[in-house]
């Protein structure tokens, strides 16, 4: 029996544990569509709730990860790249610098933008220096490399934010951006160019940069890796990076400007695709092979989407956070709205990716202001948070506490 992409994603990760709601090992959780399946969460952001608040070394806007009671983020340390591991006590463990650090230039950025990712067994970070890591569970430095020494500067307009993925072998960088685009893998063990391809494509200005992460799933049988990037969609071969299938076709109209800065969802077998700043939501199919453009491509939205945001995924449903704060349920498999509403107005906007977790979403607003949402029955605005400085990361519902990371901040609050 085959079995659905989105059962299929859980299974390729490493380790059995990645599954569980006591880890959140990369940018969008275990499942990698930013939801928490188990746990009790607070609806309640101040300070009753408030287990610790610790100050942070510099200024980074990467989400963080946990895993078995360590938590792990990048940020810059001295001028240096760096990785940090604090325990559930907010108690710092280690820290690693990696290289000298890049720093970012939008208000809403920070050379420590893309998050960290972990199997269990390594952790893995990525800059806006180029710089790339592996280091062991208690910080020990594996290896590194900078991929814009060796492969030329990056040409983004802004803070590059794509995160590393990890497949079975190897760690994977997607730089995506004008001119000497390229999927890179390198062994997760000692650091070997396993294999780079180009994916270069001509578009209008700007549409060839991307800021989102690929997505790992199975293609009959093997691991292949999902890329939303210079108005294509494709699935590459893991083991050696070949195209195995591409949709295209998404911008008819050659309208500039439409960057590609959220990452895609799936659910079962469609991927939800947000693009056109914000104006476009598109339904892809996965599977098939060479162009997927006409047989793959199952329905498109022109009244709805995403910008800076990614969608997040819930018990089959996708729900989006638009950058002024409207909210939306959508029906993956036909793109229809199930519901619609929105958080207060406000002239900030937001940044950061909504997450899901105990029939609750969060969502926090660029100026710190957090919002928690019932999407249990009828949606609710159920609090209004504070939190006294700008949030960029997406918020990390795990093991009954909820993490914000802020601007100069780590907050941890606990289920209530």
């Amino acid at each position: 029996m085959k079995l659905p992409y989105q059962l299929t994603l859980l299974l390729l990760l490493t380790t059995a544990a990645i599954a569980s709601s006591e880890n959140w090992p990369q940018w969008r959780g275990p499942n990698n569509d930013g939801s928490a399946t188990k746990g009790t969460y607070p609806t309640d952001l101040s300070s009753s709730n408030l287990e610790w608040k610790i100050a942070l070394p510099g200024q980074g806007c990467s989400t963080p990860i946990v895993w078995d009671g360590q938590i792990i983020i990048t940020s810059p340390l001295d001028g240096q790249d760096a990785v940090i591991a604090y325990d559930w006590n907010g108690v710092k463990q280690w820290q690693t610098k990696i290289g000298a650090e890049r720093a970012g230039k939008h208000r809403n950025g920070s050379g420590s933008n893309p998050s960290p990712i972990t199997d269990g067994t390594g952790i893995y970070a990525y800059y806006k220096s180029g710089n790339l890591a592996a280091l062991d569970m208690n910080g020990k430095l594996r290896w590194q490399t900078n991929l814009q020494k060796r492969y030329g500067k990056d040409t983004l307009y802004w803070d590059l934010g794509t995160s590393p993925v990890l497949t079975k072998k190897d760690v994977i960088a997607a730089v995506m951006h004008a001119g000497k685009s390229y999927i890179a893998a390198f062994d997760k063990q000692s650091g070997k160019l396993s294999w780079k391809v180009s994916r270069d494509y001509q578009t209008p200005v700007e549409n060839d940069h991307s800021y989102a992460t690929p997505l790992l799933i199975d293609h009959e049988g093997r691991e292949a890796l999902v890329i939303w990037g210079a108005e294509r969609l494709s699935a590459h071969d893991a083991a050696n990076g070949k195209i195995i299938w591409s949709a295209e076709g998404f911008n008819p109209t050659g309208k500039r400007n439409w960057v590609v800065v959220g990452t895609p969802v799936i659910v079962n077998e469609t991927v939800v695709v947000p693009f056109g700043r914000g104006a476009r939501l598109h339904g892809v199919k996965l599977g098939g092979s060479g162009d997927v453009t006409k047989t793959h491509r199952i329905w498109d939205r022109e009244d709805t989407g995403l910008f800076v945001p990614s969608p997040a995924a819930f018990e089959g449903k996708v729900y989006l956070v638009r950058d002024k704060g409207e909210v939306e349920c959508i029906e993956p498999a036909t793109g229809r709205t199930l519901w619609a509403a929105r958080f207060p107005k406000h002239r900030a906007k937001y940044y950061s990716s909504p997450s899901i977790a105990d029939g609750k979403i969060y969502a926090a607003r660029e100026d710190g202001v957090v919002f928690v949402g019932s999407i249990s029955g009828k949606f609710e605005v159920l609090s209004e948070n504070d939190m006294g400085e700008r949030i960029i990361a997406a918020p990390v519902p795990v093991n009954n506490r909820l993490l914000l990371r802020g601007e100069k901040h780590l907050f941890c609050l606990r289920g209530s």
